[in-house]
């Protein structure tokens, strides 16, 4: 699997001209574009607004919904793979070094952004509107980008790429609403599972994390977590903890066995930070709830 260390060689691998910047390229997609490339990594950030015709696109392990018109992110050093990707005209693709955002507020704040870490099948679908915005943005950028170079230049960028990023928040926050308000499903879902790992007695190979979780949803873990905290008002982990106690506290009630013994079959192997979570959550010691009287 190459690595690309330059937007140069990223763009020479795909049959296209480097960009007139060492460490920022944009691109407007003309139609019937293909692109071929098997799997890579970059040291590059990507914002990639695409109408795909046919064709598919990796990030990580999960395949670009091609039937969507969508906005996707990608971050340096995350495997890529594209086949036969055919674009509709009418999308854009930028692409940063990490290092052009040394010095700035930025280098700081992207991290942030969680979509970074989501699949391509969790992209930001945009309304019409939402589109009209970023494609303004996006028109700002080019013009700064193909201005003669000056001291202002870099902040100008950067100010341009964190306000689509910005908007790129606000726009995932009201999918994930509307999501909620279709479905809400998910954290039927998410528990149905979660609830299955612990009757099924697997505590005892560890308490299930966010990303094997997500995985049985066939969702991103950073996507899992967004959303449930859109539903619920909790993360994912804060649920699996609430999951944990209300078994444990059936189980110091009705079990003979000690406090230590049923900690580890809770998955716990560390019974300082099991007493600790119980007592955040119920307010009593481990020990102390197990003796209490039942009313």
């Amino acid at each position: 699997m190459h690595h690309f260390k330059s937007l140069s060689e990223l763009a020479l691998a795909n049959g296209m001209e480097p960009p007139e910047h060492p460490l920022l390229a944009l691109i407007r997609i003309e139609d019937n574009m293909v692109v071929n490339h098997p799997e890579f990594t970059s040291d590059c950030y990507m914002i990639g607004l695409k109408k795909v015709k046919e064709g598919y696109m990796l990030y990580g392990k999960t395949k670009l919904d091609h039937q969507k018109g969508s906005m996707v992110f990608t971050k340096p050093r995350q495997v890529i793979e594209m086949k036969n990707l055919k674009f509709e005209e009418g999308g854009f693709i930028l692409l940063f070094h990490e290092d052009f955002l040394n010095g700035s507020t930025l280098f700081n704040e992207i991290g942030k952004y969680h979509f970074f870490d989501y699949e391509t099948d969790e992209a930001l679908h945009l309304a019409p509107r939402e589109e009209k915005i970023i494609w303004n943005l996006f028109d700002g950028l080019e013009s700064e980008y193909h201005n003669n170079e000056d001291e202002f230049s870099h902040d100008i960028i950067i100010a341009g790429i964190n306000a689509m990023l910005r908007y790129a928040e606000r726009f995932y926050k009201r999918q994930f609403i509307n999501r909620k308000q279709m479905s809400g499903k998910t954290i039927t879902e998410f528990s149905k599972i979660l609830n299955e790992y612990i009757s099924e007695g697997r505590l005892e190979e560890g308490i299930p994390n966010v990303t094997y979780l997500a995985g049985r949803l066939n969702i991103s873990r950073r996507y899992l977590t967004t959303l449930l905290k859109i539903e619920t008002g909790k993360t994912a982990q804060e649920l699996v903890h609430l999951a944990l106690i209300n078994e444990a506290k059936n189980r110091l009630l009705t079990d003979s066995k000690t406090v230590s013994e049923i900690a580890y079959e809770l998955g716990f192997e560390n019974m300082s930070y099991f007493s600790k979570l119980f007592k955040r959550e119920t307010g009593f010691s481990p020990s102390s709830y197990k003796n209490r009287p039942i009313t």
